[in-house]
């Protein structure tokens, strides 16, 4: 649920948080956005897992209903996404994007904990390399499109490419493979996640501020102000420069540019990075830990934390309808606007789960799933086993 607030967060600008005003909104809003879209994927991840068999992988016929019960929902998920597409928001919509997560999460369902560890390493490694190749090779389209117009979106140039978010995805599914009621497991997983914030923050701002990466970046902004890159420029003229790239690497929606391998170092939300992903992951991780902590500790105590969480894909819907019924206010929302909308949120999802249960949309698609795939001989009546629970579809940022 702290996603989802984020998502809402990002959604409505730093105006619209009427608790906190100058710096300390601004550094709320950083820090949700890009982590909440990667919480997301990561969290899909662990449901995949999850719904295919938690410890130990689902095979035969119990596997082939899951799967089919993936992609029917892959699908649906595809349709919706076209659906808000078509509201016209300003949002970067993100269900088609899972649609596409879900495709090509579907052959890695077979795999235990260290596989899935191993691919997602190999994907936070060499996709952010790989992309920035390609990308060069064949021409960076600038600014991503708010909606996929074809594969090369999905993969290199969109919000929300699987060359750097297939590694959520992925890594969600290792840590789903694993016992994460035992307190071993929750600790080995706090601890890889705080390594993995400091190597991924951490040691990009080094390689960027002390150790100069922000002065190559700043060096492909002299043509566009010296007319050529071979020029002497002033010590003022050098800060202004770097403050431009500094701007820029904040500002990064999906990937970097191609004009230095520099880029590669940076670490903002949104950049794409083998940094960021790091980063991303063990932020991840930590707040997966302390949820799990504070839902053994508080118990009811995060009920409606909870109810809205199970329902995510609703209170992801249903703000986009929101918003586009108040006129898209995205980036100028009045102050307090984020707290109604988590209110909101958190009252519906309550109320509706108090007394009618699993979420309407979430409900929708699996009835859906099981009217297409079918029950799985090994399910209770009732739809209460892993095998049964759905892989929510968290939408985000």
């Amino acid at each position: 649920m702290l996603a989802v607030f984020g998502m809402f967060a990002v959604h409505l600008g730093v105006t619209s948080i009427g608790l906190l005003d100058g710096s300390a909104a601004d550094t709320l809003h950083e820090l949700m956005r890009g982590r909440s879209s990667a919480l997301f994927a990561f969290l899909a991840g662990v449901s995949l897992a999850l719904v295919s068999g938690r410890q130990t992988p689902l095979e035969g016929e119990p596997l082939r209903r899951v799967t089919l019960k993936v992609l029917v929902r892959a699908v649906l998920l595809l349709l919706l996404g076209v659906f808000l597409d078509a509201l016209a928001t300003s949002v970067a919509v993100i269900l088609v994007y899972y649609a596409g997560y879900f495709l090509l999460a579907v052959p890695l369902l077979r795999l235990g904990p260290a596989p899935l560890a191993a691919i997602a390493t190999g994907i936070a490694l060499l996709g952010p390399q790989l992309s920035f190749l390609l990308r060069t090779v064949l021409g960076d389209p600038g600014s991503p499109p708010a909606s996929i117009t074809g594969l090369g979106d999905f993969f290199l140039n969109g919000y929300y490419p699987a060359f750097t978010f297939m590694a959520f995805v992925v890594a969600g599914m290792a840590v789903g493979r694993l016992d994460l009621n035992a307190p071993a497991v929750r600790g080995v997983l706090a601890g890889l996640g705080a390594v993995l914030v400091l190597a991924g923050y951490g040691v990009s701002w080094l390689l960027v501020y002390p150790l100069g990466g922000i002065d190559r970046i700043a060096a492909t902004f002299l043509p566009l102000f010296y007319g050529t890159a071979e020029t002497t420029v002033s010590p003022e003229g050098w800060a202004m420069l770097r403050d431009l790239a500094a701007e820029e690497i904040a500002s990064r929606h999906g990937t970097v540019p191609v004009d230095t391998p520099a880029w590669l170092l940076v670490s903002s939300p949104h950049s794409g990075t083998t940094f960021e992903i790091a980063g991303a992951v063990g932020t991840a991780l930590l707040i997966l830990v302390g949820c799990l902590f504070a839902a053994d500790v508080l118990r009811w105590g995060v009920y409606p934390l909870a109810a809205a969480g199970s329902m995510a894909l609703t209170c992801y819907v249903g703000h986009i309808v929101v918003l586009a019924a108040l006129g898209d206010v995205t980036g100028e929302a009045p102050p307090w606007l984020w707290e109604m909308f988590v209110a909101g949120a958190l009252l519906f999802a309550t109320a509706w789960k108090t007394f009618l249960g699993r979420g309407p949309l979430e409900r929708f698609l699996g009835w859906t799933a099981e009217q297409v795939a079918g029950r799985s001989p090994a399910s209770p009546p009732h739809g209460g086993s892993r095998l049964s629970s759905p892989p929510p579809s968290p939408p985000a940022e």
